[in-house]
């Protein structure tokens, strides 16, 4: 696949902003890419809400195809838009560290006094989620350095990110999962990370190295 005017929208997570995907954008666009980095107001609209913002920001740049990168919630905005947005040309699509199957994180934080701090993406985040469309190619790439704010708040089985473990990230219906040494924050400013990315969005599947 060219990367010749490919658009590639750029998703943060919870509590985060834009801003936090740059240098992710910037090694999309050594890669040849165009880069769209899309904020919503995570705490204040639920996984739906957010992607029916990001679906009305697409129709009015009118882009013949798109490519997405999302980390974390997220991934879940976009897996809500592709699923329930059929206008759109399939294109590939990239989780970082996205709790597809739910989060225990979350599920402690819903269960205690600290619940406000899930804000109304507390659903999406407990896994009420659409399945996802397999006319999209999806690439979720998990984290193995289990260091991170999630462990503050309960015990995380490893293999894990430190927020979300490595069997939260999968899904049945994914084109290809790669589990690599990083954090949940760390895997933004990972340059293994963004290698992969552009490979996954290049070739539908990740890079892995030939035995022998």
């Amino acid at each position: 696949m060219s990367t010749q005017a490919e658009t590639v929208v750029l998703i943060h997570g919870l509590y985060l902003h834009g801003f936090c995907m740059e240098l992710l954008a910037r090694r999309l666009r050594r890669a040849g890419y165009r880069t769209l980095s899309f904020s919503y107001p995570s705490l204040g609209k639920t996984v739906t809400e957010s992607a029916d913002l990001l679906a009305q920001r697409l129709m009015s740049l009118e882009l013949p195809a798109v490519h997405f990168v999302a980390h974390s919630l997220g991934g879940l905005v976009v897996r809500c838009l592709v699923a329930t947005t059929p206008t759109l040309k399939p294109g590939r699509v990239v989780t970082l560290g996205t709790p597809h199957q739910g989060s225990q994180v979350a599920r402690v934080l819903s269960n205690g006094k600290l619940r406000r701090v899930l804000g109304r993406s507390e659903p999406g985040l407990l896994g009420e989620l659409p399945p996802w469309p397999t006319e999209w190619a999806l690439g979720s790439i998990a984290g193995t350095l289990n260091a991170g704010l999630g462990k503050l708040i309960t015990p995380i089985a490893e293999p894990a990110d430190g927020t979300v473990t490595v069997a939260e990230t999968q899904l049945p219906e994914m084109t290809d999962h790669i589990c690599l040494p990083v954090s949940h924050s760390s895997m933004l400013l990972s340059a293994k990370v963004a290698e992969q990315v552009s490979y996954f969005l290049a070739n539908g599947r990740f890079q892995r190295q030939e035995a022998g």
